[in-house]
């Protein structure tokens, strides 16, 4: 299959908003997303980051650059502030270059996220 542009989802959740979990979910969580769809740094065209209004102690992408993604253009943004949804939340979109089919990209969700899209093959 030819390489193709792909967009790769995930969450996690962080049980307080402070700097050691925020960088310790994300960590994890992008590490887990590269792990499964077989790509590195050089796959990675950009990463968006949402998080919740009740994380304020952290960039995500400061997380991200704590684990070399420094030259990945990174951006954050806050989610949108919806009645019963799930707190302390940390969403990202990676835009890849992949051999990857659409169906064969595994999205991530872990911690109190991991039911955010359970539509989603893992």
């Amino acid at each position: 299959m030819p390489t193709s542009v792909r967009a790769v989802r995930g969450a996690t959740t962080v049980e307080v908003d402070s700097v050691e979990a925020i960088t310790e979910r994300v960590v994890a969580l992008l590490q887990r997303i590269l792990e499964q769809n077989g790509l590195d740094e050089d796959d990675i065209i950009s990463i968006l980051f949402t998080a919740t209004e009740d994380i304020v102690s952290n960039f995500p992408a400061t997380a991200a650059r704590s684990m070399g993604l420094g030259a990945v253009p990174l951006i954050c943004a806050r989610e949108l502030a919806i009645v019963g949804s799930v707190p302390r939340c940390i969403r990202v979109m990676l835009h890849v270059t992949t051999e990857r089919s659409r169906e064969d990209i595994h999205h991530v969700y872990l911690e109190g996220a991991h039911g955010l899209r359970d539509d989603l093959p893992d």
